[in-house]
C-alpha cells in the first residue's frame, strides 16, 4: 500500500522550478485567516510578469475563437432540438398542431361564430 503514496517532491518538473519556490499571490492581509476566520484565497495561476509574444497571443486568440464557436453551435443545436422536441410532445398530447396560429383555412370555415 505504501507504493501508491504520492512522493513529497514532484519528479517531472523542470530543474529551475523544482529548485526555486515561487510565492503564490494571496488575497487579503498578512494573517493566516481573515477576520471571519476563513483562510486566504490563493491564486493557482498568477498573472504573467510580461506580455507573451504576438505568436502566442494569436494562437491563444484562435483557440478561444474555436472554443466559443463550438459552444455557440452546441447551444443553438440544443435549443433547436429542444424546440422540436417540445413541439412534437405538444402535437402528441393534443393530437393536432399545438400552435393555434398555424391553423388551416378549412378549420376556420368549419366552426361558425
Amino acid at each position: 500500500m505504501s507504493e501508491h503514496q504520492k512522493p513529497e517532491h514532484p519528479q517531472n518538473l523542470p530543474p529551475s522550478s523544482a529548485s526555486t519556490s515561487k510565492s503564490i499571490p494571496e488575497l487579503g492581509n498578512n494573517t493566516a485567516a481573515d477576520s471571519s476566520g476563513r483562510p486566504k484565497v490563493r491564486y493557482p495561476n498568477p498573472p504573467d510578469l510580461t506580455n507573451p509574444d504576438p505568436a502566442t497571443l494569436r494562437d491563444q486568440w484562435r483557440y478561444a475563437i474555436r472554443q466559443y464557436s463550438r459552444w455557440y453551435s452546441h447551444a443553438w443545436g440544443t435549443a433547436i432540438l429542444a424546440g422540436v422536441s417540445f413541439f412534437a410532445l405538444g402535437w402528441i398530447i393534443k393530437g393536432s398542431n399545438p400552435l393555434p396560429s398555424f391553423k388551416s383555412d378549412s378549420d376556420k370555415n368549419d366552426h361558425p361564430k
